[in-house]
């Protein structure tokens, strides 16, 4: 499948890693729009994803949040399971910082 023109897509399952489980729940954390995207923190994102639905979701839904915000911010289209790593550390950042 050919990736989406990040300037002209409109549709979030027209996006790499986006289909239309993961559409739905952007929808549902009040994400409409692709571009609504930009400068969106992907960990943000799923703390509000698992308040609007009362339950923890894997974590590598927030792998797929950080591809797409990336696409939309001008990165490459990478697999979503590009990320985890990412995550990983941040999160092991974040409970140091803590400590």
């Amino acid at each position: 499948m050919k990736n989406p023109d990040r300037e002209k897509v409109s549709r979030l399952d027209a996006l790499p890693n986006i289909g239309k489980a993961m559409s739905a729940d952007l929808r549902l954390i009040g994400i409409d729009h692709p571009k609504e995207l930009i400068g969106m923190d992907p960990f943000k994102m799923y703390e509000e994803l698992c308040t609007a639905t009362g339950k923890r979701h894997d974590p590598c839904v927030i792998d797929v949040f950080m591809s797409a915000v990336h696409f939309m911010e001008g990165g490459e289209p990478f697999p979503w399971w590009s990320f985890t790593q990412e995550r990983k550390n941040h999160i092991t950042q974040q409970r140091r910082y803590r400590e």
